[in-house]
């Protein structure tokens, strides 16, 4: 793959294209055909994603925006930027996602979009959220920046209503070489809004119709992605093989594994197991050189940043609970057998 992505490299290099130009538009099509989306929209970041969907969909002071408080900060920090007002619901113990029930109970009459999110790569409940949308004449935008390749009842992410937000990260399972991100959506009016208030609310030529942003993803980016997303689903299978071997392996060892929706496909950004004795764990597989990581400590309802929206602790039990036992152990594509063997058997003896 190394000589693919040189070879891209050298081809935005001796065009001098850097910005937006034909490899982030053949990028675009090709993310929008493999998530089942119409079209696409490529921006500065995840971040940026999340932003500018609300931008579009036309939220700002005075709304309010339904999402969960188990979730990393971009997503609440959208709404904030936007003018609008985060209402946190609590979220499902067993998938981590929003509970369909808690947020129908904490819908308003200022409630104009619900932001679930798609947590370690499994999509939130797509049939639950869409009715109650629907019912109630809201938004939808779905923060999948952990989730590319995932799937619901047979279709894609992207083949559902509303606006989809990816993130390219690093780190993602599709990940750049720096910041990068996208919006999928199947409705063009809402992708012609995108283009123009990611490039300062222009339709080109100097003209603005909107105050817009700075958000244009670069052609470095895209290219190094279109590389990338040739290997994406393979990539993807080799995780769920982790993930499966980490099953057979642990099964009983005092920890509870992901649950997994049936109607769902989990392509495992993150491979996230629960303890009571979370701290003393990870201590123990650092102590033996395996790297973890929290993903979240602490909930954002409890951020000092987000403390003026009057929340408390106990508001959201199931989510605070998650930030006290959720530990994600290593299960990314470059993983051995051996090295998945090596982990589980440190979980299996730290339990015993």
């Amino acid at each position: 793959m190394q000589a693919e992505v040189d070879a891209a490299i050298r081809d935005v290099m001796e065009s001098g294209a850097f910005i937006l130009g034909p490899h982030v538009e053949q990028l675009e099509r090709e993310v929008a055909e493999y998530s089942g989306a119409r079209h696409a929209v490529g921006v500065n970041s995840g971040t940026d994603a999340l932003l500018l969907s609300l931008v579009a969909l036309g939220i700002g002071p005075g709304d309010e925006v339904i999402t969960s408080p188990f979730t990393f900060v971009a997503t609440a920090e959208a709404i904030v930027l936007v003018g609008a007002t985060p209402v946190f619901a609590d979220i499902d113990p067993a998938t981590f996602n929003l509970c369909p029930e808690r947020v129908a109970a904490a819908i308003t009459p200022r409630t104009r979009a619900i932001m679930p999110v798609d947590l370690y790569g499994q999509m939130a409940d797509r049939a639950a959220l869409c009715e109650i949308a629907e019912r109630h004449g809201l938004a939808l935008v779905w923060d999948a920046a952990q989730a590319i390749g995932c799937a619901w009842d047979g279709r894609p992410l992207g083949a559902f209503t509303g606006a989809t937000t990816l993130s390219f990260y690093p780190t993602k399972n599709l990940g750049a070489c720096g910041d990068g991100g996208m919006v999928l959506t199947n409705d063009a009016d809402l992708r012609d809004r995108l283009r123009q208030v990611r490039f300062h609310g222009s339709g080109g030529g100097y003209i603005y119709a909107k105050v817009g942003y700075c958000s244009r993803l670069d052609a470095l980016q895209a290219a190094i992605l279109r590389v990338k997303l040739r290997h994406l689903d393979a990539w993807n299978e080799t995780r769920r093989r982790n993930a499966e071997r980490y099953r057979t392996l642990v099964a009983g060892a005092g920890v509870t594994l992901p649950c997994i929706d049936p109607r769902a496909r989990h392509i495992y950004h993150q491979f996230t197991i629960r303890s009571p004795r979370r701290d003393a764990l990870q201590a123990w597989l650092k102590q033996h050189d395996v790297a973890s990581g929290v993903y979240y400590p602490l909930a954002l309802h409890l951020q000092e940043a987000y403390k003026s929206l009057g929340y408390q602790e106990g508001d959201f039990p199931a989510a605070e609970r998650a930030t006290r036992e959720v530990l994600s152990i290593p299960v990314h594509p470059e993983l051995t057998e051996a090295q998945v063997d090596l982990v589980a058997d440190l979980i299996r003896e730290f339990d015993n």
